[in-house]
């Protein structure tokens, strides 16, 4: 068995390991867990291109919501030198995969410190560092709105002015829930898409859709403004986003 055989045997063991390990913390919590299957490569590679778009320039950047690290591979190896990435990750066995994630990275050899893993919910997260790029992978549509309000203040809290916010949101959930959950959880859902809605309206660059992943979801690009000191709370009553 040639070299190439057995590192692709190892790559699809891996990825199978993760689907199986998503399956059963999505089972276990869901609070934590958004997501049945890890992010695929076309997500990944939109989610973080604000990354790869400041070229050289040494960056801070902040991930919340990694995972089993399907984003975050894609993060290491687009990090420029002396950019450094916070990992956020509230499940503690996604936590611990992560840490060896960073441990094991060949783009990190001698330079582990680059990259930090912090087990803690993101608005909890205790830093006074202004964050150039933040790629959220957070389940909103599993929270409630307060919770959804009071994590995307503390992302424009962190994020430098004119900062770059990227998150990902799957298609068609609101019709999924609509014929599986209570009606009080699809008022949850949709209450959650209006708050994520006055965001957009107030802070979106871009929003691309991406089929090829399972399931599809659109990813959604925010800046925030250059001379805001503070963000602003978006008026969610003024309506929902298509």
């Amino acid at each position: 068995m040639d070299d190439w055989t057995t590192s692709h045997d190892r790559v699809l063991a891996q990825r199978n390991a993760e689907g199986w390990m998503f399956l059963l913390e999505a089972a276990r919590d869901l609070r934590t867990t958004g997501a049945v299957a890890p992010s695929g490569k076309a997500l990944a590679r939109l989610l973080t291109d604000p990354v790869q778009e400041h070229g050289t320039q040494p960056l801070n950047v902040l991930e919340a919501g990694a995972g089993t690290g399907s984003v975050t591979r894609t993060l290491l190896s687009r990090l420029s030198p002396g950019s450094r990435l916070d990992i956020v990750e509230a499940n503690e066995r996604f936590a611990h995969q992560l840490r060896h994630l960073v441990r094991c990275h060949p783009g990190l050899v001698g330079e582990s410190e680059r990259a930090r893993v912090h087990h803690a919910l993101v608005e909890q997260l205790d830093t006074d560092r202004p964050y150039d790029v933040i790629v959220s992978g957070l389940p909103f549509t599993n929270f409630t709105p307060d919770q959804v309000e009071t994590i995307m203040n503390r992302y424009l809290e962190i994020l430098h002015p004119g900062g770059i916010l990227t998150y990902f949101a799957y298609r068609g959930t609101r019709y999924a829930r609509a014929l599986t959950a209570s009606r009080a959880e699809a008022r949850r859902h949709r209450a959650v898409e209006e708050v994520l809605a006055g965001y957009q309206r107030r802070y979106a660059t871009a929003c691309w859709t991406v089929w090829g992943n399972l399931p599809p979801a659109d990813v959604w690009q925010l800046r925030r403004p250059a001379r805001a000191s503070a963000p602003a709370v978006p008026d969610i009553m003024a309506g929902v986003a298509s």
